[in-house]
């Protein structure tokens, strides 16, 4: 079972006090267990609210943005305190403050220049889940699925309207997103209308689909991408130990060759201060199961000693994430305006 990164304060900020701030915002009437997605309180990220996804970089805030196709996002996990029970009180006003002011916020917003983002919140299983056999945590991860599947199908009948879609989900949440695609994807009506999916910071074994392919290039569409990310040299245990091959796509050339990519090539990161951009932070190469970099170079990353960057697998690549997000919009409203 794939385990989750260490917490790296640097390039993304930690469970601190900051977020007791937000508190008063999330003080739900609807106390049910149960998310209610018919209520935007239990959206994440909505187009018919102000949220955190709604954020831009100080030197973005000027760029042109519209909504061109619908993005679909699971965040990934913020239940990592203590542990009351096995899956997240989808009422806790510091967990969904937590949520919305780190993976909203940091991950969320890549989407936001020709997306409305679309981000439920769930009864995600608890990070310890990640480290056991125990049957409770299997059954703590189908409770966040059931939670997310039922988000996507209110989305689909009552939001989205037949426009194109992105799939993206990071962690836990590219996990969920995985099996939204096999569920509702492959082989059916949706998949004509998958723009991409980004299904980052967990393993694509080689198996995982049979119609939708891997994408081959930056502007493929129908097709996945996803990358974990990693010190050159380190490969952690749990990965040695996976049986499958898995898919690993470069996110500074948007292929799955092991071609060496060079940090000249990083348009800019998204680090712990949301509005700046910080370009060349990291260099990309594909390596077996996972991605490997060079040691980050920013403003005090000479005292950074970390080799596992899972928290900042989509942060460290913001800018190429955002534009390839337009490259592939635009290659999929051409090639389908062509077939109308």
């Amino acid at each position: 079972m794939h385990r989750l990164a260490t917490v790296l304060l640097l390039l993304l900020p930690g469970c601190s006090n900051k977020y007791h701030a937000y508190v008063t915002q999330y003080q739900f009437a609807n106390k049910s267990t149960a998310p209610n997605y018919a209520n935007l309180d239990y959206w994440a990220a909505h187009p018919w609210k102000k949220d955190p996804s709604d954020s831009l970089p100080k030197v973005l805030q000027l760029g042109k943005q519209d909504s061109l196709v619908d993005v679909f996002f699971v965040h990934p996990t913020t239940y990592t305190g203590e542990k009351k029970q096995w899956y997240a009180d989808i009422n806790d006003p510091l967990l969904n403050a937590k949520t919305d002011y780190s993976s909203i916020l940091y991950q969320g917003s890549v989407f936001n220049q020709h997306c409305r983002v679309f981000a439920p919140r769930y009864r995600q299983a608890h990070f310890s889940s990640f480290f056991t056999t125990d049957t409770q945590a299997r059954a703590a991860f189908d409770t966040a699925y059931s939670d997310v599947a039922r988000a996507f199908e209110m989305f689909i009948e009552n939001f989205n309207h037949g426009r194109p879609i992105i799939i993206a989900g990071h962690s836990q949440g590219a996990l969920m997103a995985e099996r939204l695609l096999k569920q509702y994807f492959e082989g059916k009506p949706l998949q004509k209308r998958l723009v991409v999916a980004y299904i980052v910071g967990w393993p694509i074994p080689q198996n995982s689909f049979q119609q939708i392919p891997v994408c081959a290039d930056s502007l493929q569409t129908g097709c996945f991408c996803g990358w974990r990310t990693l010190r050159v040299g380190y490969v952690p245990k749990y990965i040695q130990k996976e049986a499958v091959p898995s898919y690993v796509t470069n996110p500074l050339s948007w292929d799955t060759t092991s071609t060496y990519a060079s940090r000249t090539q990083n348009k800019g990161s998204v680090l712990k201060d949301f509005s700046k951009i910080v370009p060349a932070t990291t260099d990309a190469q594909t390596h077996g199961n996972v991605l490997w970099v060079n040691k980050p170079k920013f403003p005090g990353s000479a005292l950074y000693k970390a080799k596992n960057y899972h928290i900042g697998d989509m942060n460290l690549y913001f800018m190429n994430i955002r534009k390839n997000i337009e490259q592939r919009i635009f290659a999929y409203l051409k090639t389908h305006s062509l077939n109308k």
